[in-house]
């Protein structure tokens, strides 16, 4: 993947400011690492006359797939090949868009601080581009840079060159002058155009694609023709990020037409008017009393069992001193959004060593749970029929056995208090059961007695005095003094299931 920036200088403006400009010394040849493999920046040609900067980027395909977990181009479950026999290490695309704004951090931003008076001078710029993914061809390509101010030549790369009856491919040759722009404006142009053209992303778009599209179009994307397909294209197509994209710009544009701040234009409603303090949601307020609970118990390595979409993952690998994190979930799409929700393909490799997320059902057990500090079944276990609860309670409490297990549920008693929950009706359309107070807590009782463990109960949320809390925490601890008959009756049912699962 290639990108060549040349400027044109004299003696009194050398073009060999262009080192100045993007921080990269003419007469060195620089590698930097990035997410998905390397980056070269080198100088073909370097005078006073003429400068060229070159950008070489080499993608580690193998990388690309286990980091993009499938996503993106050849992600779909029926294109396993296509994540490796792809286009993605020749052609430009949002990879050469994301090295460019790592590399070249510092120009894209307009700062020099060695020559502060050179970012803001525009200069002549020629870019050329010998691969780039034009979904909608040369005219598109037209479209999208002419009013910007470049002078445009781009050219249709044949499918083969030896049998021009097969047509032209979706691939162009695309050289870019202009004499009236600042280095910063063009990478910014090429950094947000570059992916709309390719009409794909490497990673998940998430919310905050938002504000980078935002800082990168300051200046010239309000005003652009084909705004709103720039905008679309951009952010994956993703309809809310678009809608919340179009408004933003619709502001910056009738701020400058009234040559005034976009906060000034954005003022309906004063920032103190909202004065009254919103009451801290159910789920936040579990998350809250499940992460106190865990230190508390001083675990480390922590399991969170029926995981669902992350919410309770991203918590914990906020906190550093949980050290090793594993969400498991029998859903596949559920651990699909959870990676999304993590950031899992962006995610720095420190970071990313610290949590996991495996595919299994609880009903079995599961050697891959065995060890842990501490694991979690946040409102998880109504959602079984009550015939299968005791599968899960030996996989659990008896097979993995971690020191600390933490089980929330809904308390039916308080049910009374939903004034929006019809009479009789449970919390949740899934739920084979919620249990009141003393059922939950003979439940958990007669657990700890089998399995060798202590439990406490918590109230999690307002305690109300006639029915309770909403939500109810049992905190088992392993017993100290574990029977030895427990022990026994444990090791014989775990030989009993793996002898069963062989014959099976």
């Amino acid at each position: 993947m290639f990108l060549t920036i040349t400027t044109t200088g004299t003696p009194e403006r050398p073009a060999t400011d262009l080192g100045y400009l993007l921080h990269k010394h003419p007469e060195k040849a620089q590698a930097f690492s990035t997410s998905y493999g390397r980056a070269h920046v080198l100088y073909p040609e370097a005078d006073d006359q003429r400068c060229t900067a070159a950008l070489l980027l080499e993608v580690d395909t193998v990388a690309l797939v286990r980091r993009g977990k499938g996503k993106g181009r050849g992600g779909a479950p029926d294109a396993a090949l296509a994540q490796y026999v792809n286009d993605r290490p020749y052609a430009a695309s949002s990879l050469l868009a994301v090295a460019l704004s790592a590399v070249f951090s510092s120009a894209m931003r307009g700062v020099c601080a060695a020559r502060p008076e050179l970012p803001v001078q525009a200069r002549p710029l020629r870019i050329e581009v010998p691969a780039l993914p034009a979904r909608g061809g040369p005219a598109l390509v037209r479209r999208l840079f002419e009013p910007l101010g470049w002078t445009v030549t781009v050219e249709p790369v044949a499918l083969d060159a030896e049998f021009p009856e097969w047509g032209d491919s979706r691939y162009v040759r695309l050289e870019l002058e202009s004499a009236e722009l600042t280095l910063a404006e063009a990478l910014r142009h090429l950094y947000v155009l570059l992916p709309v053209l390719d009409d794909a992303k490497h990673y998940w778009v998430a919310p905050d694609e938002v504000d980078k599209l935002l800082r990168a179009g300051e200046g010239w994307l309000p005003a652009h023709p084909e705004q709103k397909l720039i905008t679309s294209r951009y952010l994956s197509r993703r309809w809310s990020l678009t809608r919340e994209a179009m408004e933003r710009l619709e502001l910056v544009q009738l701020a400058e037409t009234d040559d005034s701040e976009v906060e000034d234009i954005d003022n309906a409603v004063e920032a103190d008017t909202e004065t009254e303090e919103k009451p801290t949601p159910l789920a936040v307020q579990r998350r809250e009393a499940i992460l106190d609970a865990l230190r508390a118990a001083g675990a480390a390595r922590v399991l969170d069992l029926g995981c669902g979409q992350g919410q309770l993952v991203q918590a914990l690998l906020k906190d550093p001193r949980f050290t090793e994190i594993v969400g498991v979930d029998v859903s596949v799409r559920a651990l699909t959004i959870a990676s999304r929700r993590l950031k899992l393909d962006r995610m720095g490799e420190r970071m990313a060593s610290r949590v996991q997320l495996l595919q299994g059902s609880l009903a079995y057990t599961d050697k891959r749970l065995k060890g842990y500090d501490a694991a979690v079944l946040s409102e998880v276990i109504e959602h079984l029929d009550l015939p299968r609860l005791p599968a899960l309670e030996y996989a659990v409490f008896g097979a993995a056995r971690p020191r600390t297990v933490l089980v929330t549920t809904p308390n039916v008693e308080y049910n009374v208090r939903w004034e929006s929950l019809p009479a009789g009706h449970v919390r949740h359309g899934d739920h084979r059961f919620e249990w009141t107070r003393e059922e939950f807590r003979a439940w958990a009782n007669s657990v700890a007695e089998r399995h060798g463990y202590d439990v406490e109960f918590r109230p999690v949320g307002p305690d109300d005095p006639e029915v309770g809390p909403p939500t109810q925490m049992a905190v088992f601890e392993l017993s100290t003094a574990t029977p030895s008959t427990t022990v026994r009756n444990e090791n014989r049912n775990e030989n009993r299931n793996e002898k069963e699962a062989k014959a099976a």
